[in-house]
């Protein structure tokens, strides 16, 4: 009797404490931004008003990025990392402390990490080389020698020509105007090395046999002999988008020597200042090779090829630069390859972190675009960050985090979502709920500009971004925006990932292929270096049929370990690793495969199983190796149209039917995916979250079944922050949900049976009615000047309104009405404002019902608001559109920046000078667009 009285009380306390309620919000779980200080050209008493703006729209911290200047503020320019720069960033930790504003700050001005400070010797580097031809008996008549020749591209086009400029390039003054992009100089190159071939398969090194005028002291013996002379120059990409100070070289990213040279300008710059609140550096994305050429080269390659791949890399210099398609110089060049991502990540990317660490602050970094394992660069850094659309690249950043149990993903948020000006805050939105679908829980907006506060419409801008500025008219609704992003993080943060797959990234087969790019090949998600393969198509798969994975690694691989059949990392269970079709694998990858599935492990192979191994050295032996754990493989086929081999306490699944594999394992799809909900799900102490989204351009209104099993299940809606116990079917694991389109959700799952208030569902009772009468139309704020105040009795854009000013308008107007309660017995009544340019907040009789984003424009109206006679008061703020396009029609430049100033996205929005323009724009449409409705609903 006494242990049922506890299992009550038990039960009891666990229903009383796992009631639905919001989490607080943090500083980390609201959005942050990217914040550009353009020239450095930054005061404080202009920093602190652009932070108490920011802090009040609701963002958690900014990562100040210096970058180009302004035309016209020359004289407040500052060069990054010197003393006064130093003063400015001491205000602004200051004042993020006072605020509650978190600081990051990139580790260049601009990107990648390069600057003035950076030598020649410790600049990226590219490698040429020469052949020369003797027969029997023969000596070489010419030097050994190679003359770089010379690149010089601009941002822009430039009249100035290479020999006005100075070498190194750091000794010219005026780098912020020239906005160099790419510069080589022409100049002889050190020889490496020179090997010589025979036909007779002898290899000779002749390096020591060459003077320092290139003379070759050498006379070939019996044979045909082909000389390979192996020169190192200079890639000669220049930081992009700098600011003052920070142009110049960028860095050799396979050099420990360089990088700690960089990172000591940081260490000097900072050696007298407490920078104790700052939290993290961060490295935006690789970019190195987004120029004419490839960095495939660093001083110290050819000795750290031999000490990782047991060979000498000069003995196959012509199966290194052949090609021909042959599997020697593909084995070859997989070697080599695999030489640069390790170098990229021991010698950059893992040094980089360590002296952050050393100083007290975490990382965050952009990997996508190098040439190596993005996975692998991910692992060993704090924060990974992505950027871009495809849900499959964004995964790759998540996965690195839920396989290596990092707790944040960043993402670099709404790059450019539209042609300048024309985004709106559904569109931020829609990019948000697909990064945070694809796993990301650290938003990160890209980005907000440093403006002072004086300055004129649109204010400083930056040349690819949806503009996050207080110019911006959309700016009034901006923190409805990030609240509703901190209501989400609040969740994804506290959570583990709950994925069933480890979907194995094959990067070996890449590695292995040439490219007519040159000997890298960079790794950017899927697309395009995965096109028209088994991989990306069974991503693309995995994610339309509703199955939860990652992403995994050949070296995460090596780090797994299996109990009672499940695949632990990361702190996080999965159920099988799935791989596509590939042709190689590497020999430790499937050793370490086979030894899971002993330990209990499913492992599926899609379609067929790899028949190789890369790489050249001890190739004989490793085959033998491989072959032998093939021959442990006794595939029986059943009638699922798929073969299975037991071994050991799990087994090897291979075929084509992925969907009868998957239940093998015990995986089962989130079949909300086939309604056009898309979904990540975490791991909570209680149960499981949900963050679903309704991709589709339709509303939802239907029950959904979950793959977790569950006893109850409560329902958040971030936007309208309304939360209760939903409909939940525990015999069936069914949730009832309603999303408009565009609409996200948080479901909260419990191993317990937990009572609370009913989430509110709705359900119309009658048709919509028309509100109609006379709308009242004011315009409140904005620019270039406010309109009159106009009557109407027909919803329309204000640009059809008679008059310039209405054309010419950005900013907000107050559309009001009065109307009468319709006559219906009802619980309340959805107003629908149809169509909307572009956001909108509603009041009725005084009383403040909410803020409305898009792409759904549509609220719920309690019954007991509504009186006899009413009053509705939308306030509607368009884009910057119709203004800019407005001062560009008189002629005012606003674009005055330098570098790349302000580009266009779209080709027809490029103007003769290079720049974006709305020169050809109409004024674009603004304002309530289509009639507004009430519909009577129900709760049910």
């Amino acid at each position: 009797m006494l242990n049922k009285i506890l299992t009550i009380l038990l039960l009891a306390s666990s229903i009383a404490t796992a009631q639905p309620k919001w989490k607080p919000i943090t500083q980390q779980s609201k959005p942050w931004s990217r914040w550009w200080w353009e020239g450095n050209a930054v005061n404080p008493k202009d920093l602190t008003y652009n932070m108490e703006a920011y802090k009040k729209a609701g963002l958690g911290g900014l990562e100040i990025t210096p970058i180009y200047g302004v035309k016209g503020y020359e004289s407040q320019f500052i060069d990054f990392l010197s003393p006064k720069w130093v003063d400015m960033f001491k205000h602004t930790l200051k004042e993020g402390s006072r605020l509650g504003m978190g600081i990051d700050l990139a580790n260049a001005s601009g990107w990648p990490f390069g600057g003035r400070w950076v030598t020649p010797e410790d600049a990226c580097k590219a490698v040429f080389h020469k052949t020369y031809q003797l027969k029997e008996g023969e000596t070489l008549n010419e030097n050994i020698t190679f003359v770089q020749q010379p690149i010089l591209r601009y941002v822009l086009p430039k009249k100035t020509e290479l020999k006005d400029l100075k070498y190194p390039i750091s000794k010219n003054d005026n780098l912020q105007e020239l906005a160099i992009d790419q510069v080589r100089f022409e100049q002889a190159l050190p020889l490496q090395t020179l090997m010589a071939y025979s036909d007779k398969n002898e290899v000779l090194n002749l390096t020591e046999k060459v003077n320092k005028e290139g003379k070759l002291n050498w006379q070939a013996p019996a044979g045909n002999w082909t000389l390979y002379a192996v020169f190192q120059g200079f890639h000669g990409k220049m930081v992009e988008r700098a600011g003052p100070g920070g142009e110049g070289d960028v860095i050799d990213h396979f050099s420990s020597k360089a990088i700690k040279n960089y990172l000591s300008a940081f260490d000097k710059a900072f050696a007298k200042t407490d920078v104790s609140s700052m939290r993290a550096f961060f490295n935006d994305s690789y970019e190195v090779d987004d120029a004419r050429g490839q960095s495939d080269w660093t001083e110290a390659l050819f000795d750290e090829f031999k000490t990782r791949r047991g060979y000498d890399l000069r003995n196959h210099l012509p199966n290194l630069f052949s090609k021909e398609k042959s599997d020697l110089n593909h084995r070859v060049l997989f070697d080599y390859r695999t030489t640069i991502g390790d170098l990229i990540l021991e010698k950059y990317t893992s040094e980089w972190t360590k002296w952050a660490h050393a100083r007290g602050k975490i990382v965050r970094n952009q990997a996508h675009g190098s040439p190596a394992n993005t996975l692998d660069l991910y692992s060993v850094v704090d924060i990974p960050e992505i950027e871009g659309t495809d849900l499959l690249r964004i995964k790759f950043a998540s996965s690195a985090s839920n396989v290596m149990g990092k707790k944040l993903t960043s993402s670099e948020s709404a790059t450019w979502e539209n042609e300048h000006f024309l985004s709106n805050l559904a569109d931020v939105k829609r990019a948000l709920d697909l990064f945070m679908v694809g796993g990301v829980n650290h938003i990160f907006y890209h980005g907000t500009n440093y403006s002072p506060k004086e300055a004129a419409f649109p204010g400083w801008l930056f040349y690819a971004a949806v503009h996050f500025t207080p110019h911006n008219p959309f700016w009034k609704d901006f923190g409805k925006l990030n609240n509703y992003v901190a209501r989400c993080q609040t969740f994804l943060q506290d959570s583990k990932g709950n994925n069933d797959v480890l979907f194995y990234f094959p990067i070996t087969d890449r590695l292995t292929e040439p490219s007519p790019k040159g000997l890298l090949e960079h790794f950017d998600g899927v697309t395009p270096e995965f096109n028209g393969t088994d991989f990306k198509e069974l991503g693309q798969k995995l994610l339309d049929r509703g199955y939860g994975f990652d992403f995994i690694s050949d070296k995460q691989i090596g780090n797994l370990n299996t109990k009672n059949q499940v695949i632990l990392t990361g702190g996080i269970s999965y159920k099988t690793i799935l791989l596509a079709e590939s042709e190689q694998v590497p020999l430790e990858t499937f050793e370490k495969l086979v030894a899971l599935a002993k330990q209990g492990a499913t492992i599926i192979f899609h379609k067929k199983l790899p028949t190789d191994i890369p790489g050249l050295s001890n190739l004989d032996a490793r085959r033998t190796k491989f072959k032998a754990l093939l021959a442990e493989l006794n595939f029986v086929k059943n009638n699922a149209g798929f073969s299975q081999a037991k071994i050991g306490q799990g087994s090897f699944l291979v075929g084509e039917n992925l969907d009868e594999m998957m239940i093998l394992a015990k995986v089962y799809r989130e079949t909300m995916i086939d309604n056009g909900l898309q979904f990540v799900r975490k791991t909570h102490t209680k149960g499981n979250y949900y963050f679903v989204n309704n991709k589709s351009t339709k509303a939802f209104d239907g029950w959904v079944k979950l793959s977790v099993d569950a006893q109850s299940a409560a329902l958040y809606n971030p936007m309208t922050e309304t939360l209760g116990m939903a409909k939940y079917n525990a015999k069936t694991n069914e949730i009832y949900l309603q999303l408009a389109a565009g609409e996200s959700c948080i479901i909260e799952t419990y191993k317990t049976p937990v009572s609370g208030a009913a989430y509110t569902y709705f359900k119309p009772k009658g048709e919509a009615q028309e509100l109609t009468g006379t709308w009242k139309i004011s315009f409140l704020e904005g620019g270039p000047e406010l309109p009159k105040t106009v009557e109407t009795n027909t919803l329309g854009s204000w640009t059809k309104l008679d008059g310039e000013a209405y054309k010419n308008f950005s900013g907000t107007a107050s559309y009001s009405l009065d109307f009468a309660k319709p006559n219906a017995s009802a619980a309340g009544y959805w107003l629908d404002l149809g169509k909307v340019a572009e956001s909108a907040t509603i009041t009725i009789n005084g009383k403040f019902l909410g803020t409305l984003l898009g792409p759904t424009y549509r609220i719920f109206v309690p019954n007991s608001l509504l009186k006899a006679q009413n009053t509705l008061v939308v306030n509607v703020s368009n884009s910057m559109a119709n203004r800019v396009i407005a001062i560009e029609q008189k002629g005012e430049i606003w674009q005055k920046f330098y570098n790349i100033n302000v580009s266009a996205r779209l080709r027809p929005n490029l103007g003769k000078d290079g720049y974006f323009t709305t020169q050809n724009w109409q004024p674009r449409d603004s304002g309530l667009l289509e009639k507004v409705t009430l519909t009577a609903v129900e709760v049910f």
